[in-house]
Order: structure tokens, then C-alpha cells, then sequence
């Protein structure tokens, strides 16, 4: 049977077929083995190889230093981490709003004991969480 002029020549297989192999000569081509030794026969060429894969991030890039939030807006300097665990400790004295420079909410929890711990419960949360702000109204985004 001829092929008209008009179609289209077969692709190479996307799959090898069983007994089909790379060429061991490293050709990208594929050669058949009979289950005893390498045969004469030479197969269709071998699809490209896939595209490398970009390596993960290291882990160091996962706390690497955040300038700018999500909006594009300038992020505190002050520690996420500092402030949690202030919060954690001394949240009933509202260590935590002093260290960000909220000094009058501070006073405040000081002199309520964190809102009878709630206060600072919720302060608690709202740092984990990472939508605490400081005085400047920048988000506490670093660890």
C-alpha cells in the first residue's frame, strides 16, 4: 500500500513497545533485545527526553526576610516569633503591644491582666495567625 502525497507520515510512537530498549550506544534510537543479547534491529527514535524539573527551594529561601506584604506594602520589623512568644508568656501584661509600640493598648492589658486573659488570647491567635499589626498598621510577617 503507497501513501498519497497529501497525508500526513506517521509520528514515532509515543510508547516503546516491549523488547524495545535505548540504544545502548546511548542513540536516541531503540534497539531490540532478544532476551539473550542486543539484536540488529534498530527501532523508531525515542521521544525526547522530559523537560528537567526546577529543584524545590531550599529551606533557607522559606524564611528569607519579607519587605513588602501581599498588597505591596511595607512589613514590620519587628520579629512574629518575639511578639508570640511575649504574648505567650507575658500576654496578660500586654508585654507583646509594648514590644510593637502600642504602648496605650498596653497600658490597658497591663492594667486588666490581658482582658482577663482573654484579650490576650485573642492577641495570641491573631499573631499565630499573622495578621497582627504594630503601630505603624505593618504586618508582623517575619519569623
Amino acid at each position: 500500500m503507497t501513501q498519497q502525497p497529501d497525508q500526513p507520515t506517521p509520528s514515532a510512537p509515543r510508547e516503546i513497545p516491549a523488547g524495545w530498549y535505548p540504544d545502548p550506544e546511548g542513540q536516541p534510537r531503540s534497539r531490540y533485545w532478544d532476551g539473550q543479547s542486543w539484536t540488529d534491529q534498530l527501532g523508531p527514535q525515542l521521544p525526547p527526553p522530559a523537560q528537567q524539573v526546577q529543584p524545590a527551594p531550599s529551606l533557607a529561601a522559606a524564611f528569607a526576610p519579607v519587605a513588602l506584604d501581599a498588597e505591596g506594602l511595607p512589613v514590620s520589623d519587628r520579629s512574629r516569633l518575639a511578639a508570640a512568644l511575649l504574648c505567650f508568656f507575658l500576654g496578660v501584661f500586654g508585654v507583646h503591644r509594648f514590644y510593637v509600640g502600642k504602648v496605650g493598648t498596653g497600658i490597658l492589658q497591663l492594667v486588666t491582666f490581658g482582658g482577663f486573659g482573654i484579650w490576650a488570647l485573642i492577641d495570641l491567635i491573631v499573631i499565630i495567625v499573622g495578621t497582627f499589626r504594630d503601630k505603624q498598621e505593618r504586618l508582623l510577617v517575619n519569623w
